[in-house]
């Protein structure tokens, strides 16, 4: 009895200063970190992220994201302060973006290059992931935390819906549930509180068909076509550059598309640079007059990705394909409905 009791003493004294390390590491790295927030292109439509503080006078990394195409984004700092924010930069390879809170200094902030200058992570390195995930946190609240390892570093054919990933370099594959909704943007790090990576957003496995969580390295690098030319994108360059004003981003190519499959929505004319996408109508006998869509409709959400204006969603339906379903969310009164909607063939013109 006397030996049980010493090994359990000696097990919990041993366990209390772990304990204790960690709540340290976690709340100096949710003092780096901000709430990103965004009307993501809809007057009443919310969306919010997570962000990673990168230098003293208030710069943010995150991910790329329709919450950040609109005049009014804010950030909330970890002792509460709400303060507005610009964007800067974004990156469309690394799927990220630079953003830049106003009137702040001071700020504890990730050494990007510091940490790009490191050693990839292993596989099985224990890790924590701090996020914004569920809009749990707002004010001066803590990010959520999760612990995990990392289960592999590999490249991964990744896209959501009909969505491609337009990053296409190696990740951090975790075994923790991270990417959820407004986690984008979070921070990866060691137990010892050192910046692994960024974690992305809710994306599948298009080889798998699963959800993955991930995260970008701090040390990724990837070979671009810009132009005629190819060139080396890093996230550490991204940073450095972008907070100089001097960082160009890469052109996204376009890709070819086709019509597309048969909806049978008919839009509001397409009049000023970004019309919202309402439905003026849907034709009779059609896929969208099935699925129960009504004039006055918003269509906010394909297959859960935000669609900020007509032309958008013209461009997303010209990939799609006949018998495909799509998931849609449209804003109906002062209601998001979801309406699924099978795609059929398009007649040919007469």
């Amino acid at each position: 009895m006397k030996i049980r009791a010493t090994i359990a003493l000696v097990f919990l004294a041993a366990a209390a200063p772990a304990q204790d390390r960690y709540a340290t590491i976690a709340q100096a790295t949710n003092a780096r970190m901000v709430k990103v927030f965004g009307s993501g292109g809809f007057r009443g439509v919310v969306a919010y992220g997570t962000g990673i503080v990168v230098s003293p006078d208030g710069y943010v990394l995150t991910a790329a994201g329709s919450l950040l195409d609109t005049p009014e984004l804010r950030v909330h700092l970890p002792d509460g302060r709400r303060c507005s924010a610009k964007l800067v930069v974004i990156e469309p390879a690394l799927d990220a973006a630079l953003i830049k809170v106003e009137m702040v200094e001071d700020l504890p902030f990730f050494d990007v290059a510091a940490a790009a200058a490191r050693p990839l992570a292993l596989p099985g390195t224990w890790i924590l992931g701090f996020t914004n995930c569920f809009e749990i946190a707002t004010r001066d609240e803590a990010m959520s935390v999760q612990r995990g390892v990392i289960q592999a570093y590999t490249r991964l054919p990744l896209q959501r819906g009909i969505f491609e990933a337009p990053y296409t370099g190696e990740v951090y594959v975790l075994d923790a549930v991270t990417n959820n909704p407004g986690a984008a943007g979070g921070a990866l790090v060691s137990r010892s509180g050192t910046l692994l990576g960024l974690i992305g957003k809710e994306l599948r496995n298009a080889a798998a068909d699963t959800w993955v969580n991930y995260a970008v390295p701090v040390q990724a690098r990837i070979e671009v076509r810009d132009g005629e030319a190819k060139r080396i994108v890093s996230l550490a360059e991204f940073v450095s550059l972008g907070m100089r004003g001097q960082y160009k981003p890469t052109a996204k190519p376009e890709k070819s598309a086709g019509d597309g499959g048969y909806h049978g929505i008919v839009l509001v004319p397409n009049v000023v640079e970004r019309t919202p996408p309402y439905v003026e109508e849907t034709v009779p006998g059609s896929p969208a007059a099935a699925a129960g869509l009504r004039p006055d409709d918003l269509i906010v959400y394909v297959d859960g990705e935000p669609v900020i204006s007509v032309a958008a969603f013209r461009a997303i339906m010209s990939r799609t394909h006949a018998g495909q379903v799509i998931k849609l969310e449209v804003r109906r009164g002062d209601r998001l409905e979801p309406v699924e909607l099978k795609l059929g063939e398009r007649k040919p013109q007469k």
